[in-house]
């Protein structure tokens, strides 16, 4: 009988040992999942963009620029001379367009002009957006906005959410003076506003308004964003709210940010300056390419390790270390990216930006051409420039499920900020849009110098 008490009480010990064992386990493994949850980046998911497209009436046609430059600057012959040399090789065309305050003879830049350009570019591009998502104002809940040039005062935040009369408690933030790239800095905050903020929407403004911006003066470095800058701006609608995720075109992988403004050459090469007689304007700095290639260098070696095979990644490992370990005389070796993107969109910054960047990537002339064909249509028009390219691959039927597009931004600082997409499903050609009734027209063949 004394036997028999001490088997069961062994055993008993035994199974509830073995019984508080599997409970442990399981909360274990419990925890482990729901921290792997609650802590996992969510995926944030872009439902779509539009872009804005000016009324026909804003139209700038070379002939009128040439005209205008020629009156304005009629005692600077030199200073004519030299924009019409930049005209014939900017690689724009005829349809490229300005504010209605820059039509004039001089120039009537004022803030009431660019207040009024700042309505008809945005409002047109958040119509367009609402009306292709099918959301409504009161569904956004983060509103950011981006300009480099002008600022307003109330915000232009206040100006979006005071027309479409959004929710008292939406959350605003203005970007300015970030340049070119600002656009992909502010798909940035948008990633990181929406891993904080549960079932959320948050619509991305990005536009440069150019009406108080127009240089009248005789300054070459000052004289040369007047011939690239065109009007545009883009509305993009962001979302981490799983119910949406069927409808959403786009998922957003990486955005890597490379900021060169501890370099003094980096961050004066593109300033706003005023010149001697008290004009003021944006100057280029002539060894701007070279610190952009240098910057693009330092951002895709970040990006690289992201999205790069591993066959890729080890011959530039290799390649490092023959050069610096074993002093090796090799060239530097160029990861081929086209094994990790399907699309390009480079900012169409100006011909010599797109040239130079199709050159050190070795990219084929299908992949800038969205690039190209957004510069000679639009101009340059800032940071929007990169979703007019993602309109011109879309409209063109060439966006399909899985493809990973490359969004590459250059801005004042010196910043090269990169953001990779992956498209959800195939994207049908759309019947609307800033492309909808020309795209037949593109590819053109664009010379290296059109004789004006």
């Amino acid at each position: 009988m004394l036997n028999f008490a001490k088997a069961s009480y062994h055993y008993l010990t035994i199974s509830f040992t073995l019984h508080d064992l599997i409970i442990s386990f399981s909360l274990l493994i419990i925890s482990i999942i729901a921290f792997y949850f609650t802590n996992k980046p969510r995926t944030v998911y872009l439902l779509d963009f539009a872009c804005f497209r000016p009324p026909p009436m804003y139209r700038v046609p070379f002939a009128t620029t040439y005209e205008h430059g020629r009156i304005i600057l009629a005692s600077q012959p030199k200073s004519i001379a030299f924009q019409l040399k930049i005209f014939e090789r900017a690689g724009l065309g005829e349809e490229t367009s300005l504010p209605q305050p820059l039509h004039y003879i001089p120039p009537n830049p004022s803030l009431m002009g660019a207040r009024e350009e700042t309505e008809m570019v945005v409002f047109a591009a958040m119509d367009s957006l609402f009306a292709q998502t099918g959301l409504k104002p009161e569904d956004i809940d983060i509103v950011i906005f981006n300009c480099s040039l002008f600022v307003a005062t109330p915000s232009l935040c206040s100006i979006v959410i005071h027309k479409y009369k959004m929710r008292s408690n939406v959350k605003s933030y203005d970007l300015s003076g970030m340049g070119c790239s600002a656009g992909q800095i502010s798909i940035d905050l948008a990633k990181h506003l929406l891993q904080v903020h549960l079932e959320s929407n948050a619509v991305v403004v990005s536009t440069e308004i150019i009406t108080p911006n127009s240089y009248i003066g005789n300054e070459r470095s000052m004289l040369l964003p007047n011939c690239l800058f065109r009007m545009g701006g883009a509305a993009m609608l962001l979302t981490n709210k799983r119910c949406l995720s069927k409808h959403a075109k786009y998922s957003l992988l990486h955005v890597v940010r490379t900021h060169k403004g501890a370099d003094d050459k980096s961050y004066g090469c593109v300033t706003q300056q005023e010149d001697k007689e008290g004009h003021v304007g944006i100057a280029l700095n002539l060894d701007l390419m070279l610190i952009a290639g240098r910057s693009l260098k330092s951002n895709i070696s970040t990006l690289g390790s992201l999205v790069l095979p591993l066959s890729e990644q080890l011959m530039f490992l290799f390649n490092i270390l023959g050069r610096k370990a074993f002093k090796l005389e090799r060239k530097p070796y160029i990861p081929d990216f086209k094994k990790a993107f399907d699309h390009y969109c480079i900012h169409a910054g100006g011909r010599a930006v797109i040239d130079a960047i199709q050159e050190s990537l070795k990219l084929s002339n299908e992949h800038v051409e969205a690039s190209r064909m957004t510069l000679y249509r639009w101009g340059n028009t800032s940071s929007s420039s990169v979703w007019y390219e993602m309109g011109y691959i879309e409209a063109k039927g060439r966006m399909s499920k899985g493809d990973r597009v490359w969004q590459i931004g250059f801005g004042s600082g010196f910043k090269c900020n990169s953001v990779v997409w992956k498209c959800n499903r195939d994207i049908e050609v759309a019947k609307t849009g800033a492309w909808a009734d020309c795209i037949h027209r593109y590819p053109v063949s664009v010379p290296e110098i059109m004789k004006l």
